[in-house]
């Protein structure tokens, strides 16, 4: 199966991941490979963790890439 997840640098450099498919699924590394790798070991942990208490992994969200025109904002402004 394929997840996606987001990755982002936080303020001290450490890449945090988190997966929106399945809530409260976040790793980090201090590499943003680091970060994708330590992710799928969460997943996995995680779908381990559904299948013991017999719940059902969730169906996957889909998201849409959404493009403003920031510079008609910055000159209203």
């Amino acid at each position: 199966m394929k997840f996606r997840v987001l990755i982002e640098q936080d303020e001290d450099g450490k890449f945090i991941a988190s997966c929106p498919t399945l809530p409260g699924c976040v790793s980090d590394g201090v590499t943003r490979d680091d970060a994708v790798h330590n992710m799928k070991d969460a997943i996995e942990g995680y779908l381990t963790s559904l299948a013991k208490s017999g719940d059902p992994i969730p169906a996957p969200i889909h998201e849409e890439i959404v493009e403003v025109n920031v510079s008609a904002i910055e000159e209203a402004a």
